[in-house]
């Protein structure tokens, strides 16, 4: 029997824009070449300003990649994304690009990782164009709940927020008024709502989904399967284990500065821990936060290394000289691969005691949580992990590893499996969705 095509849509590619779900998305996608039963598409958003182009091919805003017959980039225009309502305003993108591509590709099953820089609008449009494709949407952040970059955290005091409402929002946005937020949330539900299945890479992030909205008989917790390291980093030989790393991007939201506010008091108190930071953005970021940033790493040059950007296949080598890795995200986070990587080379994690975080580090057991936003609290639990003896080696023998990629693959076949008998008995029931043109973007 022939193989069902699933096509992966994603809001970027690892080759152009690095970032844990693109990374993702491109693990998934060639882990699934294996498949007997399935052949992947992939179908990367791209263009200014993570690509210095706007177009490979006049006339198209789609390219291959690499020479792979089965990996696509889309070229879409970062000027024309409307973040509030979560689409593009260039409607070509969607009717003319995106369409053409499924019409010729045909996909059997159309697996969206993300729509950000694409449009909620591609949910339809494959529900138009292939009524009878099963459509499967992974969560992998808080983007259609919150306006504020999918982030959750209060304006003003940075409190998670748990609850939205067009009243909450608007205190949050008090220039956007509380019916816009109204008809935003029910746009972007209408288009979800023709999702068939949604997938939670935790627990967390299901339930702010039910709290939202979303049927929770339509969202199955799955977390991100992982491929095994070809070598896992060996932790070098010393009789101290004080050497803390952190690894993402430097911003706010990661709460790099939380990390150096309790290394300073680290430092203040003597305490010999020494943390590498690996990051990159930081350019990119407000003035104020960058200016706190620079002055906190003065204040502890001794005991922090700014390391900068690294590549994927630094990390085993980056790791081999970690003992822990911090996590001290103010944000809820939802299945960090930070934290998956960490326990792939079998290194303890100390992370905030809020959301996907503290779902997926087990305090005590592999790894040490801290009170989120809390430099004082993170600075005790450092303390308590680098001068603990044995501490270390109990939490890294408490840890159990990572989400294989063949369970994983094999776990999604299953649920495609599913959606296509699911499928066939509603074609022989003549209740194969119809085209749908309804729910278009609010005007303006």
């Amino acid at each position: 029997m022939a193989k069902r095509k699933v096509l992966y849509v994603c809001h970027g590619h690892p080759r152009i824009r690095p970032g844990g779900a693109e990374a993702y998305a491109l693990e998934l996608y060639e882990a699934m070449r294996d498949s007997r039963h399935f052949e992947p598409l992939l179908l990367a958003r791209t263009g200014k300003p993570h690509s210095n182009i706007d177009r490979y091919h006049e006339g198209t805003l789609l390219t291959g990649v690499d020479g792979d017959p089965n990996q696509y980039f889309l070229y879409t225009d970062y000027s024309e994304f409307d973040w509030f309502l979560g689409t593009t305003r260039n409607k070509e993108v969607i009717i003319r690009h995106f369409a053409d591509f499924l019409a010729a590709h045909r996909p059997d099953i159309v697996h969206f990782q993300h729509t950000l820089f694409i449009g909620y609008e591609a949910i339809r449009a494959v529900r138009n164009i292939l009524p009878e494709s099963p459509i499967i949407y992974t969560l992998h952040e808080f983007l259609p709940i919150c306006h504020r970059q999918g982030q959750m955290l209060r304006v003003g005091s940075e409190e998670p927020c748990s609850e939205e409402s067009p009243r909450r929002c608007h205190e949050c946005f008090p220039d956007i008024a509380p019916q816009e937020f109204f008809i935003r949330k029910r746009f972007i539900q209408e288009q979800l709502s023709l999702v068939d299945l949604f997938l939670a890479p935790s627990r967390f992030l299901r339930d702010r989904y039910v709290d939202w909205g979303i049927p929770i008989e339509k969202i199955v917790v799955e977390d991100y399967g992982r491929l095994p390291v070809p070598e896992r980093a060996e932790p070098e030989d010393r009789p101290d284990r004080n050497r803390l790393a952190f690894f993402g991007q430097l911003s706010h939201y990661k709460g790099v500065n939380v990390l150096l506010e309790a290394m300073k008091r680290l430092v203040e108190r003597g305490v010999d821990a020494q943390l590498s930071v690996h990051g990159a953005n930081l350019e990119l970021q407000p003035q104020d936060f960058v200016d706190d940033f620079q002055s906190l790493l003065a204040a502890t040059e001794d005991n922090v290394t700014l390391a900068g950007a690294y590549a994927a296949e630094d990390l085993p080598a980056l790791l081999a000289r970690t003992d822990f890795v911090v996590v001290p995200s103010i944000w809820w986070e939802n299945s960090p691969l930070v934290i998956q990587e960490a326990f792939l080379h079998r290194r303890p994690v100390i992370c905030s005691d809020i959301g996907g975080m503290a779902e997926k580090v087990t305090d005590g057991i592999d790894g040490l949580h801290f009170r989120a936003r809390d430099p004082d609290s993170l600075a005790a639990t450092i303390e308590r992990a680098v001068g603990t003896p044995g501490l270390w080696e109990t939490l890294r023998d408490g840890i159990e590893g990572a989400h294989a990629m063949d369970e994983h693959v094999e776990r999604l076949s299953g649920l495609y499996e599913e959606l296509l008998e699911r499928r066939r008995d509603e074609r022989a029931q003549g209740n194969v969705p119809a085209p749908d043109v309804a729910a278009s973007a609010p005007a303006g």
